[in-house]
């Protein structure tokens, strides 16, 4: 009987044991799963905290036809501002963002728009942005403002930009060829990633459009929300 005794004993003394551990793995877990919601998630580009309001603003786009920056809300939208007659950064940011939308999943891709406002109003006609838009296949909003309207939009989104003349092969600074035609656009090179209510939410600096997977990821992100 003593003996017997001692086994219940021995019995009790593991079984309170094995529910002190699942408790504490229960406790575990709640707090593992509590982080994994509140813990904010950890986008590539550099966000905004306040998360401001996009500016809007009106635009002609590549088809000549009235634009309303409002009426993207209730799509994400990346908008860059460049020029057509950039050699390098302005193609390749623009081929960056289409080859992102390209790997989002085919049901979430029409709700990301890429905006692109020209800064060259006076070399960039309708009929241009329309060429340059279609180069890249479709999918691409280009958009005109005169001045000064662009630069008022320009500078509610911290984008500068200003002429830079090219001077020909030969000719010298006091030559008199200005900026008459021969010139290229300085500019901010960041794309900006606008949610569907309208705000602002990242911004990625040129140099990390290549890292594809990583800006698809903060697609993702946005599109889902």
């Amino acid at each position: 009987m003593k003996t017997e005794a001692l086994d219940a004993s021995g019995l009790d003394w593991l079984g309170g044991l094995t529910r002190a551990l699942l408790a504490v793995a229960a406790l575990l877990g709640g707090v593992w799963l509590y982080a994994r919601i509140k813990s904010p998630f950890a986008y590539f580009g550099t966000t905004y905290d306040s998360r401001p309001l996009a500016a809007g603003f009106s635009a002609t786009d590549q088809s000549g036809q009235p634009f309303e920056f409002a009426s993207t809300r209730g799509e994400v939208v990346a908008l860059f501002f460049g020029f057509t007659r950039c050699p390098d950064i302005c193609p390749l940011t623009l081929n960056y963002l289409r080859k992102a939308k390209e790997q989002l999943p085919a049901d979430v891709q029409d709700d990301l728009r890429i905006v692109f406002v020209s800064l060259d109003p006076e070399r960039d006609t309708v009929a241009q942005l329309q060429a340059y838009t279609n180069f890249f296949g479709g999918g691409l909003t280009g958009l005109r403002l005169p001045e000064p309207q662009l630069a008022a939009v320009a500078k509610s989104y911290g984008v500068g930009y200003a002429k830079a003349p090219i001077q020909p092969k030969g000719a010298s600074a006091s030559s008199g060829t200005g900026t008459s035609g021969n010139y290229a656009i300085n500019h901010t090179t960041a794309t900006y990633l606008i949610d569907r209510e309208g705000k602002m939410r990242l911004v990625w600096d040129y140099t990390q459009l290549p890292q594809l997977d990583r800006v698809v990821r903060d697609l993702r992100q946005v599109l889902k929300e």
